[in-house]
């Protein structure tokens, strides 16, 4: 999934982005105040979020919460049986950051077959090209 998410985000047709990449444990409060934009991508693990990304968050909340308000992301999440918990964790901390939701989250349920991968290459395009003018 996050092979068809950066694809799209890297298409040719977007010009102007660097797409960068952070695995949830690495990133810091640097890398999201250097970003105009946010791409998260979890498991959804017994029902919440990944512990990588809740960390994530854990860590940069407060140093970056004033400067990034207005920021747009985006969401997916894949889950074996629900993504609802994960989804829910994810956008109550979003929303205490005040980053700006640009579509509603990417659930996938299940195997990721083709139509999964087609809907990732799709959010990354559309985050990507969100801020080609930014």
């Amino acid at each position: 999934m996050l092979e068809a998410v950066l694809t799209g985000a890297r298409d040719d047709a977007i010009e102007g982005v660097d797409v960068v990449v952070r695995p949830a444990l690495a990133a810091t409060a640097v890398d999201v105040l250097a970003a105009d934009g946010y791409l998260l991508g979890t498991p959804a693990n017994i029902g919440y979020m990944s512990g990588a990304l809740k960390h994530f968050f854990d860590q940069i909340y407060y140093p970056v919460l004033e400067a990034t308000i207005g920021r747009p992301y985006a969401l997916y999440v894949h889950g074996n049986s629900d993504t609802t918990g994960a989804i829910r964790g994810v956008e109550a901390i979003v929303t205490g950051l005040k980053w700006k939701r640009l579509r509603e989250p990417l659930s996938i349920v299940g195997e990721a077959d083709a139509a999964a991968r087609e809907a990732c290459w799709e959010l990354g395009a559309t985050v990507a090209a969100s801020l080609m003018s930014a």
